[in-house]
């Protein structure tokens, strides 16, 4: 199913919008026995068994020294492929730039026609409309073979500006053609204990996804978890995510180290599964910012399999966030297939 561009809100947009406002309202109502305040949420969250750290950790590391068949490899490195954002948020990005970025995002490797496209093209949210104009035809969902484009808002990556500008920024990238919304919480709300300020935050900028038709782009919560601190808090800030109606939970804008981890990816997909188990909906996890390894990312494929299970490995439930992960992937892929490894040369810079 292709995903149409967004129109301009309406009257019957906004009644939308409130509709899933209820909706999320009344799902984290059911479930923290009350109003997302503060103190219902806290009594909410702070009743979440702790995290043993030590053990998944060991968990993590266990996960990561699984080793897989030659065949299971070239499996492995084109679903790492469909499932990657292809990235660029610097300041000095220009619409050239982008245009470059979505051509290897539809053909990365020329050489080989069987090579799957990426799953999305990640930017800022001015330089959606020069993505979406790149795309062309190709521009639409990526598990039914198209290209989505996602844009970061919200005043990425710091989160400190008022929420009139947040839900401004997100309502432009949407205007522009943006399928996903990638967007930081308030990680000093959050630290603070100000559950329900992020909380109403989230469900507001899951309105603001909303177009006139109905139809929404997907929402990709990013928790910044090197920020946060402790195990204990990510779990926390994933569940508080999924109750404000995520569809995504993501770990890193990448301008913060650490950026995702195994062990940090491993808690959200445990968080994920236990939703799941609780509610019935799934949600996507999103590891991004410092994975640049096809044997880094297969250890994420094989903790996914392990803890959700294979069902995950699909664009609209697993990405990772990468800028420099394809041309890695790329190579290793040629060596599958020529028997030798071809010179950085042989990929395009990013």
């Amino acid at each position: 199913m292709t995903i149409e561009k967004p129109i301009i809100d309406t009257a019957g947009a906004a009644e939308g919008n409130r509709a899933a406002s209820a909706a999320d309202r009344a799902n984290a109502r059911e479930l923290v026995g009350g109003e997302a305040t503060d103190t219902n949420l806290r009594r909410y969250l702070d009743g979440i068994p702790g995290v043993d750290a030590v053990g998944l950790e060991q968990r993590a590391a266990s996960l990561g020294t699984r080793s897989i068949k030659t065949t299971s490899k070239a499996w492995a490195l084109d679903t790492i492929i469909r499932l990657i954002d292809l990235t660029t948020l610097e300041g000095a990005d220009t619409p050239g730039k982008v245009k470059s970025l979505v051509a290897k995002a539809l053909v990365p490797d020329a050489a080989d026609a069987s090579t799957p496209r990426v799953a999305a093209v990640c930017v800022y949210g001015d330089m959606v409309g020069d993505a979406v104009s790149a795309l062309g035809s190709a521009h639409g969902d990526p598990d039914d073979g198209g290209v989505s484009v996602a844009a970061v808002a919200t005043a990425f990556p710091s989160g400190r500006a008022s929420r009139a500008v947040k839900l401004a920024d997100t309502a432009d990238a949407v205007r522009a053609g943006a399928d996903e919304i990638d967007m930081v919480i308030d990680r000093g709300a959050f630290l603070s204990g100000h559950y329900g300020q992020v909380f109403d935050e989230i469900v507001a900028v899951k309105e603001a996804c909303r177009r006139t038709d109905g139809s929404s782009a997907h929402l990709k919560v990013i928790l910044e978890t090197g920020e946060l601190n402790t195990y204990d808090n990510v779990r926390r800030a994933s569940w508080l995510a999924m109750l404000a109606g995520g569809d995504f939970i993501k770990t890193s804008t990448g301008k913060v180290a650490p950026a995702a981890t195994l062990p940090v990816t491993l808690l959200m997909l445990e968080a994920v599964r236990d939703w799941h188990r609780m509610t019935g909906q799934k949600i996507g996890v999103k590891p991004a910012g410092g994975i640049r390894s096809s044997k880094d990312a297969i250890k994420y494929l094989v903790t996914v399999a392990e803890t959700v299970g294979e069902e995950w490995l699909q664009p609209h439930l697993f990405r990772f966030g990468a800028s420099s992960l394809l041309n890695d992937v790329l190579l290793q892929r040629q060596k599958l297939t020529t028997g030798h490894y071809s010179g950085p040369d042989y990929v395009t810079v990013d």
